[in-house]
């Protein structure tokens, strides 16, 4: 009794010495420059990469046959290419594989391994490219972390279980239905604590500002998200809210963009293909949505179609554009860098 007892207690003293980085190692962690030439995933972790990839490409596989990806090319190119451009930016070891999902709840999940996917919601409710990519880059900053293989070996090694032999044994032991979806994934690899959430801030805040994007979008949108769940609950993934992005964490966000990114003479805010892309899903949507849902009963506005412009020279409609996506000016920002950001 006594003996098992002290290899359970050189067990977490193992943890904790493998998990306790160096000095030398937190100086690199706070250098952007440092990106891809330093280990952000010490800790336990009894999986190996090639291990790693072939559980996620597995999981990868039962969330596709659950849902419906979006196969339009315009989009799915667009949304690979912003994601590939961030893991070329990120300490992630693995290649990733990005998929849109055809679902309106705003949420992002990237699975062990780099299988990465976007669903389309999240691409409809942020306003500019660099709040899309905030978000991108923080789930990217988990699989390089390798926070779900972390998860399991923990699980494995304190024996509170095994979240990924689950998996192979063919059971339903650690599983949870995904939220809104009804997708069958292991939560212990999307559900993280609020250090490997913090840690995943922290590294995808370099991630997307390395990537030339304004990291203060990071922080914008989630706070959109926290108003969002304030005014209707359960209008965000069970994912996001479980950790949602508190005072603590935009607190120690600012801090970190503040103290350690420094400021670059222009960022790119928005571009023209993110509101191409954003309009195209938009009515890909509105066109799968039932005229049952209506009220018959609601007044409806009717143009006419063969009613002249009215006397005054102008248009009795307002077709100029003004729903378009709008670019915000910074403080500090000119209108030349504005420009610049939307032709990127």
């Amino acid at each position: 009794m006594m003996r098992r007892g002290f290899a359970s207690m050189l067990a977490v003293a193992t943890v904790l010495s493998l998990s306790a980085p160096s000095a030398f190692a937190d100086d690199k962690k706070k250098d952007p420059d440092a990106i891809g030439d330093r280990d952000v995933s010490s800790g336990v972790n009894f999986y190996s990469l090639e291990h790693e990839i072939a559980m996620g490409k597995q999981l990868a596989q039962e969330v596709e046959r659950q849902a419906k990806i979006i196969d339009d090319p315009v989009i799915a190119e667009y949304v690979n290419r912003v994601g590939q451009n961030i893991v070329r930016n990120s300490d992630a070891k693995v290649p990733f594989t990005i998929k849109v999902l055809d679902t309106e709840e705003v949420n992002a999940f990237a699975l062990p391994g780099g299988f990465f996917f976007v669903n389309s919601g999240l691409i409809l409710k942020a306003e500019t490219e660099a709040e899309l990519a905030g978000v991108m880059a923080h789930e990217i900053a988990h699989v390089a972390c390798r926070h779900g293989t972390r998860n399991a070996s923990k699980a494995e090694m304190m024996q509170i279980g095994a979240i990924a032999g689950s998996i192979f044994l063919g059971g339903w032991t650690g599983y949870a239905i995904y939220q809104g979806m009804g997708l069958a994934i292991p939560m212990g690899y999307l559900a993280f604590s609020r250090a490997a959430e913090r840690e995943a801030d922290y590294y995808g805040l370099q991630y997307m500002y390395k990537s030339g994007y304004d990291p203060t979008a990071f922080v914008d949108f989630f706070e959109k998200l926290q108003t969002m769940q304030k005014k209707k609950p359960g209008s965000v993934s069970k994912v996001f809210a479980t950790h949602p992005m508190n005072d603590d964490r935009i607190k120690a966000a600012q801090e970190e963009i503040q103290t350690i990114l420094k400021p670059m003479p222009e960022y790119v805010v928005n571009t023209s293909e993110f509101n191409d892309v954003k309009n195209r899903l938009a009515m890909l949507h509105n066109r799968r949505k039932p005229d049952s849902q209506e009220d018959p009963n609601r007044p409806r506005l009717r143009r006419n179609t063969n009613g002249p412009v009215d006397s005054g020279g102008g248009s009795t409609t307002t077709d100029n554009g003004d729903d378009r996506p709008t670019l915000k000016r910074r403080d500090g920002g000119g209108n030349d860098n504005n420009q610049n950001n939307n032709d990127h």
